[in-house]
Parts: C-alpha cells; sequence; structure tokens
C-alpha cells in the first residue's frame, strides 16, 4: 500500500470510528482523543506488520480501551492493554457510517463558522492540529484553544448524537454544505499567504463532499455542491504559471483541464438540476459547467451564463453574486452595463473596499479605455489582498495600464 493511500485510508475510517466510539460512550472529546491515539498507533504499527484485515475494528477496539483507561485511570490496566495493542482481536463493529452524523455535530449552530470548520477538519477530516493551523497561518496553540473550546461549546450545548429531524436536520444540512463550501474555496484560493491554493484542504473537502453525496444522493444540493466543486478542481493547474502566478479563466490553457474530473461533475450538474427545487450550488455548478463547456474562452456562452446568475441573485441575494453577474453582463451588453451594476454595490458595507469589487472594476474600465480609472482600482485591489499570487497579478495589471508621463514641450 503507497503512502497515500495508507492515509486515505485512515481518513476514511477516522470519522467512521469516532463515531462508533461516541454513539457508544457519548463523551466527544474523550472520544475524539482516544480516536487520535488510535490512528498514531495505526501509523506507527501497520506499516511494519501490515493493515490487519479488519481495520476499523482494529482502531475501534484500540481507541476504545485507550478511552476506558482515561474513564478508569488504572496504570495497570493501561500497561496490560497498551502491551497487548497489536494483538488486538477485532470486535464487532456495527456496519452503519456515522460519517454524515458526526459532521452534523461538528457543525452545530452553538459553534461559529470558524470553529465549525476547524473541528470538522480535526473530527470528521483527520487533520491534525498542527496541518490546520499551518492552513489557516495561525500558531499551532490558537488552533488547539479554538478547537477545544468548540468541543466544550458542543457538549454544554447537550446535543445527542443522532440525526436531527425535519427542518432542524434541513438546517444543520445546509450548515455541512456551507462549511465544506468554505473550505474549499480556502483551499481553491488562499485568503493570505504566498501560494495561490491549498491543494490538501479542497482536495478533504471534495473527500467529504462525497461522503455526505452517498449518504444523501437523491438531495440536489449536495450533488450540486460535489459538481460544483470537481468543476472548479478540474481548472487548477491551469490558474498558476510555473512562477506561480496567477491565470484568469480567460487566459488559461484549457487543454490541461481535467476532463475526467470535467465529465463526473457535468453528469453530477444534470442530475442536479432534476431536482424538484434549485438551491445556490445547483445554479453555481451550472455556472461552472457552462464555462467548462467552452473549448475557447470566446466560445462561452455568456447568456445563459448571466440567466442563471440572475437565477441564483434572486433567490440568494449576495453582493459576490451581483459582482459575478456583472462581469457576464459586460460580456453581453459591453463593459458600461457591467460597470453600472457595479455601482448598485457602492454603498454595500460588506463589500467596501473588498479586492474583487475594485479589480473587476478596474478590468472593465480597462475595457472602456479609462486606463487612469483602471489603474487606480488595480493599485488599490492589489492592496487590498493577502493572498500574495493575487497581489502580484493586480500589480502587474497597474503596471500594464500604467498612465506614461507626457513628454515635455
Amino acid at each position: 500500500m503507497t503512502h497515500l493511500a495508507f492515509e486515505d485510508l485512515l481518513r476514511d475510517l477516522t470519522p467512521q470510528v469516532l463515531g462508533t466510539l461516541v454513539r457508544r460512550y457519548g463523551q466527544f472529546e474523550g472520544c475524539e482523543d482516544a480516536v487520535q491515539e488510535a490512528v498514531l498507533a495505526a501509523t506507527v504499527q501497520w506499516p511494519v506488520e501490515g493493515v490487519p484485515n479488519n481495520p476499523r475494528g482494529w482502531l475501534t477496539t484500540v481507541a476504545s480501551r485507550r478511552l476506558i483507561d482515561q474513564m478508569r485511570s488504572d496504570q495497570a490496566r493501561r500497561e496490560r492493554e497498551l502491551a497487548t495493542a497489536a494483538e488486538v482481536v477485532p470486535e464487532d463493529v456495527p456496519d452503519t457510517d456515522d460519517t454524515l452524523v458526526l459532521l452534523f455535530l461538528c457543525c452545530h449552530p452553538a459553534l461559529t463558522p470558524v470553529s465549525q470548520i476547524a473541528l470538522t477538519l480535526r473530527a470528521v477530516g483527520g487533520l491534525t492540529t498542527a496541518e490546520i493551523a499551518r492552513a489557516f497561518l495561525v500558531p499551532e496553540a490558537t488552533m488547539a484553544a479554538r478547537i477545544s473550546r468548540a468541543k466544550q461549546r458542543v457538549k454544554a450545548a447537550g446535543s445527542s448524537f443522532s440525526l436531527p429531524d425535519g427542518a432542524e436536520r434541513e438546517e444543520r444540512l445546509r450548515a455541512v454544505l456551507h462549511v465544506l463550501y468554505l473550505v474549499f474555496n480556502e483551499g481553491y484560493t488562499a485568503s493570505s499567504g504566498s501560494e495561490l491554493h491549498r491543494a490538501d484542504l479542497a482536495r478533504e473537502a471534495i473527500r467529504l463532499a462525497r461522503t455526505v453525496h452517498a449518504q444523501l444522493p437523491e438531495d440536489g444540493e449536495v450533488t450540486g455542491l460535489l459538481a460544483l466543486m470537481l468543476l472548479t478542481h478540474a481548472r487548477r493547474a491551469a490558474r498558476t504559471t510555473l512562477a506561480g502566478d496567477l491565470v484568469p479563466l480567460d487566459e488559461q490553457d484549457r487543454t490541461t483541464w481535467d476532463r475526467a474530473l470535467i465529465d463526473e461533475g457535468t453528469e453530477l450538474v444534470k442530475t442536479s438540476l432534476a431536482a424538484t427545487a434549485l438551491g445556490p450550488y445547483q445554479l453555481q455548478a451550472a455556472i461552472a459547467a457552462t464555462h467548462a463547456d467552452a473549448a475557447k474562452a470566446e466560445e462561452t456562452n455568456w447568456p445563459q451564463v448571466h440567466a442563471l446568475y440572475l437565477i441564483l441573485e434572486r433567490i440568494a441575494p449576495n453582493p459576490m453574486v451581483t459582482l459575478n453577474r456583472a462581469i457576464a453582463l459586460a460580456e453581453t451588453e459591453g463593459p458600461a452595463a457591467g460597470l453600472a451594476l457595479l455601482a448598485t454595490l457602492d454603498g454595500d458595507e460588506r463589500m467596501a473596499g473588498h479586492h474583487r469589487l475594485l479589480s473587476v472594476r478596474a478590468h472593465l474600465l480597462e475595457k472602456t479605455g479609462d486606463t487612469t480609472g483602471a489603474y487606480e482600482d488595480y493599485r488599490r485591489a492589489a492592496k487590498s489582498t493577502a493572498g500574495m499570487a493575487e497581489q502580484r497579478y493586480l500589480e502587474s495589471r497597474a503596471a500594464r495600464v500604467k498612465p506614461r508621463p507626457r513628454p515635455s514641450t
């Protein structure tokens, strides 16, 4: 088994084992610590002794014994059980996969979105605290404290380890999808740091989305979110130069797009759009599929993209949706129309000084011939982003349109 396959196996099994223990013992924090110890034991023993015939049962048994040790604080028992960990006979482990229940627990409404993300990556994604801290560019101690507080809030909320019913279940599922969407977006376009993307986060979001989709294949929004991730991730190799500089969508080499991901994502879009109701992830996936259909940027069906953004704007109003619709509108009716729509966002506090608004306006001003205005907005946009790749790209655009001083007479 390759190292990557070994890691994938452990990441797939971690939430299943944790779900089993939480259902059995009801101690989320203690169970999570015990599972992490079992995973650590596996990383030491399995490469030497081989993967057990029942790896899930092995992890469940070892984690259970670790938890019992903690609960009883019996040093003698600890020594006996640790000494026999390698000879564990797998216990009967339920066939049910509690990953979805665990995701619902990690996305408890008592937690902030940031805490939901951190706890999800730790408990369900199987990432270490150090890995999560590196991904979000914070000290490990800070992330450890954040995860610990999240566990305490879940415990204080008294949430049971079960899927909620009715409206609460639907609300919690939307929270789960939103967390996975945020994790993917951070992986696809890092909000800060020297790299444009963090492929490990994007891949983890896709893996978790596949897990949710496997359990809820009939949900249109679940299917739509997975499709959106696949279609977007398919463009990853074309988004940067060898030097790490950003390449915009209309300049990307589309022959380097991952056709397998595009084909899979496109089929999922068709399935999701057959649902009785349309949600924002389904519509965003349909937009991504429209871009993927075009062999060249100039072949993009912009009227269809604009129509989809119009629908999305009606069912899920958001300034970012309006901003993206302005880009599509500029392609269909000219840059002046796009600029007029962008002007409606000037009074929105959520967009004040946002680098995306500034960069899109600069791009449209450049297309109208207003290079002075474009130069100023490109410069302001570059100063407003913490992402180094985006910053370099915006600075290069500013340099390209920088007004030249008039020669003296």
